[in-house]
């Protein structure tokens, strides 16, 4: 078998990662919208509920300068100053921000302000992880795991001879993709006709494997990669990725993608 037998995995995390320094929280944000400190707070409220709008937050502007907001929920009666809360550090990030840095801070918080320079102009929620750059960097942090776990496989299983551990049906169903992709004369080996589903069993089956993903993780490794394969469908479909989970539980998931893509390159 020649060494060029393979294409070489020329990307590794942080390659990705360069590729993505480009993307930050201002391609996700929205403008914060404001009202004035001496409008009326309940007619704010409706404003706010509307269908076309659902604001939970409206920052609160003087002068074209915006020094603090309102919450939909607290306002009653009377001006909007009233109900006047201020940024606390902790909520405020720049707009040059990496999206990668956004999961842990939207997994503990709903929202985070944006600041331009020292001036807040966006907001950014939890429903902004639904875009599309935010959904490409995940996409690409779940192929190359994917690409990795091709490479262990064809480590640990030399000449294909995982085939013996896997189901006669889920090896059929590689070698039905395999023929098809022979009949448009695309150059792939079995291995790399395998699903997302096939490498992570065949991973896991490896016992130093298995033991480094579950004491890195804390959790068990069929679980875990069936939750990574779970979200690349939802990617790969379009779908919601927040349906049937939780914002907190998408948040540590991301999180956990960055960090087993680091463990799975470092085997």
């Amino acid at each position: 078998m020649g060494r060029n037998k393979f294409k070489q995995l020329k990307s590794n995390y942080l390659d990705l990662r360069g590729l993505f320094r480009s993307m930050s929280v201002e391609h996700v944000l929205e403008e914060l919208k404001c009202c004035r400190a001496d409008d009326d707070a309940a007619n704010i409220r409706d404003h706010m509920g509307e269908d076309n709008l659902d604001f939970d937050v409206m920052g609160l502007e003087d002068k074209g300068k915006v020094y603090g907001y309102v919450e939909r929920e607290s306002l009653g009666s009377g001006p909007c100053r009233n109900y006047q809360k201020t940024f606390h550090p902790s909520e405020l990030i720049s707009k040059s921000t990496p999206l990668t840095d956004l999961f842990p801070l939207l997994r503990n918080a709903p929202r985070m302000f944006v600041l331009d320079g020292n001036r807040v102009m966006g907001i950014v929620t939890r429903g902004d992880l639904q875009k599309a750059p935010v959904r490409m960097l995940l996409f690409g942090f779940v192929t190359l795991i994917e690409m990795n776990l091709l490479r262990l496989i064809r480590t640990r299983y030399p000449n294909d001879s995982w085939i013996t551990s896997l189901s006669d049906n889920r090896v059929n169903k590689a070698r039905e993709l395999h023929a098809n992709r022979k009949a448009r004369n695309e150059a792939l080996d079995l291995a790399e006709c395998l699903q997302l589903c096939d490498k992570s069993n065949l991973i896991l089956s490896i016992p130093v494997v298995r033991h480094r993903i579950e004491s890195e993780f804390g959790k068990s490794g069929d679980r875990f990669l069936g939750s990574l394969g779970k979200l690349r469908d939802k990617l790969a479909h379009a779908q919601d990725i927040v349906l049937g989970t939780t914002w907190v539980e998408i948040a540590d998931l991301a999180m956990d993608i960055i960090q087993l893509l680091q463990l799975v390159e470092s085997i």
